[in-house]
């Protein structure tokens, strides 16, 4: 359905444009904002103070929500012969190594998260040119290139996330979906922004959280109050 349809437009009404909300305000809100027959993922958007243009201010990181993101997340192991059992009892979807390598390069990518130890990277590293622009590729930074399997695995299935800054110095991911406890998707809202503070480059000056917003899939976005978010 088109943003720009009736059901939309009403919705829309019920938000003061001028108002940035108080997060517990704001979450309330936007529950009452949904109109879609489906459960709806809601996303949160922060807008940092950080030139994106340099590198050493680039924010990029981790962070396990307490209440995971709702969805199901498939996720597929790089590894040893020897490791495929562990993978696999883990929660890895999908485990192993040359085999699938060149499944992938044969056009299969039915996964949502690429996991690698790192004795594999030197062969996973072939996949760059697929992976890479898919965001799949395993990588140090984002904690999906692994001495421990099991550990890894176990977090990503239990709602691990990686956050990264674009090229717009924003910030957008999942908190969870509209069928979330109004309590569940604030302590994951938190979590997050716990973190990105946390991650604050040295290089960037003046307001670091800048600007902040909710939605959901179809809704309008609900601007948060960031001076509660910082007290979060």
């Amino acid at each position: 359905m088109s943003k720009s349809g009736k059901k939309y437009r009403a919705v829309r009404e019920k938000i003061e444009a001028s108002r940035e909300y108080d997060p517990e305000e704001a979450v309330t809100l936007l529950k009452e904002l949904v109109y879609a027959r489906f459960n709806e993922t809601v996303e949160l958007v922060v807008g940092l103070g950080i030139d994106a243009r340099r590198s050493d201010q680039m924010v990029r990181g981790t962070v396990t929500l307490p209440h995971g993101t709702g969805k199901k997340v498939r996720v597929l192991v790089f590894c040893k012969p020897d490791s495929v059992e562990e993978a696999r009892e883990a929660g890895a979807d999908f485990a192993g190594g040359k085999e699938l390598i060149e499944k992938i390069k044969s056009g299969w990518l039915d996964f949502d998260i690429a996991v690698a130890s790192k004795e594999m990277m030197r062969e996973v590293s072939q996949l760059g040119k697929i992976l890479g622009p898919r965001g799949l590729m395993p990588s140090p930074k984002s904690g999906t290139v692994t001495e421990d399997i099991t550990r890894t695995v176990k977090e990503v299935k239990a709602g691990k996330i990686e956050i990264k800054s674009d090229k717009f110095g924003h910030i957008q991911v999942a908190v969870g979906k509209v069928s979330f406890p109004e309590s569940n998707l604030l302590e994951n809202i938190q979590s997050i922004i716990k973190e990105i503070k946390r991650l604050r480059p040295p290089a960037s000056k003046g307001k670091y959280i800048r600007k902040a917003y909710i939605c959901s899939t179809m809704s309008p976005a609900v601007k948060l109050d960031t001076s509660k978010l910082a007290a979060s």
